[in-house]
């Protein structure tokens, strides 16, 4: 039997930029898991468009080289018909939410394959229990959060069942149960229903178990240097005059759509530190986060010396506050007297440096959510930054340039707050945060809260074996 999935030296350049994807070959056979790994901007989703046929009936460039797909060439076959055999989740779900409620998105797609009424309303029903959407069957896709919207695009692609699933960055919006439970069933695809999976992914040792996994490795990517920043001149960075401000957060309480989101929420965080806070898919973290920076609706009272704070927050979805022609226009874009000691600064100390004169909507998510975050910090918020999920796209070196963007702000006096799922990333924050529906479960030293096995089970979350955490003592360890 031929492989049901095969490349031969394939290859595109975007006509934009002539950049993408060098030449790759792989086969792959029917219950064969394969695991795309490669540094960010490095072609994993180039490679994810051209195995499922986005490319070339969507995108059109320079494509060369071939797939074949279940034995039919992708450049010749009609998109609906490639539709048929391959699923693709793309790395930012909003991008391919279409239905007005969770139901009618899953509905979608087995509709377009034509299948009876009973077998949809059955798939259907399979869906929202496989991925714990019950209780959002009714919502419109845009109101859910980030991890929310993932599950979603996950369940509507795999209720049709496809011979071919191809994932793109699945793990990085889920919190560590729903992404080991992900893997779970992406193991149970391979293994036992003969599924053939490509996942394109970062966070790779979620995967590591998976029966059978290959691994391809694109290197066309340029890894970042982890060394330190570069120098700023004094005064590049400045904190609050030198002073030392408090962020109070009385009774913060939140309703969506007649339901509370967040409830009588208390806590106190300083300027100077790097707070990290982490919780389930859809717990609040995204409506916290729109709240401190004045962009949500709420009761209670946040105050920051006494006055409104001034704090940049940077989207999960960086899409959203992208607009420009260039990298350089949108960092600079109304900035009065921009300083470009800082522009420079921050284009080397977040990778940016040969992305200056491109469209910023055409790079890879990671690259686009350190151009949000150079956007942001360009028009230096007087009290700090929110980053929500800013781990998203980004390769271990990238995130490690970003927490060192993050410590020097502190530095700098300013108070950074982080909202992850990626537990490397909170555990080299200076204080980590626990959010459950009642409020903050745990509050402390990343390696103290770490080791709080009853914080997290009353989460429902557990901390990977395979997590290296920083023991009190300064030194590393499980």
């Amino acid at each position: 039997m031929p492989p049901i999935l095969q490349s031969s030296e394939v290859a595109y350049r975007y006509p934009q930029n002539n950049r993408g994807l060098v030449p790759v070959s792989l086969s792959l056979e029917r219950g064969q898991p394969l695991l795309v790994a490669g540094t960010s901007g490095c072609g994993k989703s180039t490679l994810a468009r051209c195995l499922t046929g986005l490319i070339p009936h969507l995108y059109h460039g320079k494509l060369s080289g071939s797939v074949r797909l279940d034995g039919l060439p992708t450049a010749r076959t009609p998109l609906w018909h490639l539709a048929e055999r391959a699923g693709l989740v793309f790395q930012n779900p909003a991008a391919q939410m279409l239905g007005e409620t969770v139901e009618q998105e899953i509905i979608f797609g087995l509709e377009n394959l034509g299948l009876p009424p009973d077998v949809i309303g059955q798939r259907m029903a399979e869906a929202l229990e496989r991925f714990g959407l019950e209780p959002l069957a009714g919502r419109p896709p845009q109101t859910l959060s980030g991890g929310e919207q993932q599950k979603l695009a996950l369940a509507a692609i795999m209720a049709r069942r496809p011979p071919v699933l191809v994932l793109d960055e699945p793990l990085s919006m889920l919190d560590g149960t729903a992404a080991v439970e992900l893997v779970a069933y992406l193991d149970t695809l391979a293994a036992e229903e003969d599924t053939a999976v490509v996942v394109c992914e970062h966070r790779e040792e979620y995967l590591s178990n998976v029966t059978g996994l290959g691994i391809l490795r694109l290197g066309n990517g340029q890894p970042p240097s982890t060394g330190d920043l570069p120098a700023l001149a004094p005064g590049g960075l400045p904190g609050p005059g030198g002073e030392q401000y408090v962020l109070e957060v009385e009774g913060l309480t939140v309703e969506l759509g007649g339901r509370p989101v967040l409830e009588d929420l208390d806590f106190r965080a300083g300027s100077g530190e790097v707070v990290a806070i982490v919780g389930r898919n859809g717990v609040g973290k995204t409506t916290l986060l729109r709240s401190l920076a004045g962009l949500q609706k709420h009761e209670g009272h946040i105050t920051m010396g006494g006055g409104h704070p001034d704090l940049g927050l940077v989207f999960q979805n960086a899409d959203l506050q992208l607009f420009n022609a260039s990298v350089r226009e949108e960092i600079l874009y109304r900035v009065p007297e921009p300083d470009m000691a800082l522009y420079r600064w921050l284009l080397a100390g977040l990778g940016l440096d040969r992305y200056e004169e491109m469209p910023p909507l055409l790079l890879s998510e990671g690259e686009k959510k350190r151009v949000a975050l150079a956007t942001v910090m360009m028009r230096r918020p007087r009290h700090g930054l929110l980053l929500d999920e800013p781990s998203l796209g980004q390769d271990t070196a990238h995130k490690e340039r970003l927490m060192r963007v993050a410590h020097a702000l502190a530095r700098a006096g300013r108070l950074v707050i982080l909202t992850t799922h990626d537990l490397t990333l909170a555990a080299a924050a200076d204080r980590l945060m626990l959010l459950g529906p009642a409020g903050f479960v745990a509050d402390g030293p990343p390696a103290a809260v770490l080791d709080d096995a009853t914080a997290w089970a009353e989460l429902g979350l557990s901390v990977p074996d395979w997590l290296v955490r920083p023991r009190p003592d300064g030194r590393e360890g499980p």
